[in-house]
């Protein structure tokens, strides 16, 4: 489990994952790589880092990496006149969101720099050159249709078999949230046959690569 500082960390990290969806992910994580020993994990998604201290943890103790994906211009729901806006992460210089920073400093300061990677670039353009296997695929990107469907098309294919596949902010309910993670990721997932559901805690979905 976590350590009680990183946890604090990242509980007072810019983000939106829940302490106890933090804690699944990091069991799910924890599971897959005593599975498939080596091999890494890919986070899309990392906004500042505060997920990424769970997964990062575990990538550590396993001895393996976790990659962390993320353009740092923000999603949709992040920029100015949304909900989920922070005034504080937009570089004054241009005008735009810059979260890179606030990762890195995140991630300096849970001592994770040697087992957490981060990839800055678009989801879709680093997908098309991608080809090593994961042991776990965790989304938390763009909450738009587009780029919902881009990531399962473009980065469910790399799970390997046996692996998992953990989907953030899955809403069955309208009034609850956002779509796109439901109806672009998780269920397309489920109805190719490749995945069958193992957990659910919160908005977070743990699913697991069967065929």
């Amino acid at each position: 489990m976590l350590s009680e500082r990183r946890r604090s960390l990242a509980l007072s990290t810019r983000g939106f994952m829940p302490a106890e969806e933090g804690d699944a992910l990091w069991d799910a994580a924890a599971t897959a790589t005593a599975a498939m020993p080596g091999m890494p994990m890919l986070e899309l998604g990392s906004y500042c880092g505060r997920s990424t201290v769970w997964l990062g943890d575990v990538a550590e103790s396993a001895g393996t990496l976790l990659f962390a994906l993320d353009h740092h211009r923000g999603s949709e729901e992040n920029q100015a006149g949304w909900g989920h806006h922070h005034i504080e992460v937009v570089d004054d210089r241009i005008g735009k969101m810059d979260t890179l920073p606030f990762f890195r400093a995140t991630i300096h300061d849970a001592g994770l720099e040697d087992s957490v990677v981060g990839l800055v670039g678009g989801a879709p353009t680093i997908g098309a050159a991608w080809t090593t296997p994961l042991s776990l695929l965790f989304i938390d990107g763009g909450h738009g249709e587009e780029p919902a469907r881009l990531d399962y098309e473009r980065w469910t294919p790399h799970v390997a078999l046996g692996g998992t596949l953990a989907i953030h902010d899955v809403f069955p309910d309208p009034a609850d949230g956002g779509r796109p993670p439901y109806e672009q990721i998780y269920l397309p997932a489920l109805a190719s046959g490749r995945f069958e559901e193992r957990s659910t805690t919160g908005s977070l979905r743990i699913l697991i690569r069967t065929s």
